[in-house]
């Protein structure tokens, strides 16, 4: 069960955290994993750890000559997992969106929706061709509840995903290919002493692990969920309901 073996995956956004959770996942249930990061050295130092096939993939999912580059040398790929986010190179800070200007939108927008866009058209003629493909995107419950902390950007990125797989998965399921997303509640890496307000609103007592959300995606890329698709996943402990 959940064999990957002899399947090829691209994980974007794998250099750390969440990424690379998912990243050893997959590569730990047989398959050759493509490491991706902004920067290379994370994504070397993932690839390296997780050892075997795995290999560095670095480019910037929001620079569409350099996803279309990287899918080409790539070879045939059957997962993507568009996982890069945040606010991409630059870091988020909480802001009133009435507070906010619209060059503050781009890089939120741009590497949530705007990269998914592009690693999502550079693979799927490949996987169309073949008769099989996995697209998992990592969401956000910013995403499907949004978010009243300052993060309007990002929560339109991260909607704006969740639409997107649910039209692939309508336009693609007779070609064997499935696109869903897995919306995640509060993780780990936050803060320490954010981490110890939230826990506690959480039912299961706990924040969200990387191998946490590597399981489900593990599931979603194997042949055990070639019938689930345009399916939003809640990952949160019980925190949020659709």
């Amino acid at each position: 069960m959940f064999d990957l073996t002899g399947r090829t995956a691209l994980v974007t956004g794998a250099g750390q955290n969440i990424g690379a959770g998912i990243a050893r996942a997959l590569a730990g249930a047989g398959a050759r994993v493509l490491v991706n990061d902004l920067r290379a050295d994370r994504a070397g130092e993932v690839a390296a750890e997780i050892g075997g096939e795995a290999e560095a993939l670095p480019f910037d999912v929001t620079d569409r000559a350099a996803v279309l580059a990287a899918v080409e040398a790539a070879g045939a790929l059957d997962v993507l997992v568009n996982n890069a986010g945040n606010g991409g190179a630059e870091a988020m800070l909480p802001k009133r969106f009435a507070d906010t200007e619209p060059a503050e939108w781009a890089g939120p927008v741009e590497v949530n929706l705007q990269g998914v866009l592009f690693c999502c058209h550079a693979v799927l003629p490949g996987m169309v061709e073949r008769g099989h493909g996995r697209i998992i995107t990592i969401s956000s419950a910013a995403g499907t509840h949004g978010v009243g902390i300052g993060f309007a950007p990002y929560s339109v990125g991260k909607g704006g995903s969740l639409s997107l797989m649910r039209s692939l998965a309508l336009e693609h399921g007779r070609d064997g290919i499935t696109a869903n997303s897995v919306a995640l509640g509060i993780m780990d890496s936050v803060r320490e002493e954010t981490a110890a307000a939230l826990r506690k609103s959480i039912p299961v007592g706990r924040l969200g692990s990387p191998a946490d959300v590597g399981a489900a995606c593990l599931w979603l890329a194997s042949d055990e969920a070639s019938w689930v698709t345009g399916q939003t996943i809640g990952l949160n402990g019980g925190a949020f309901t659709s």
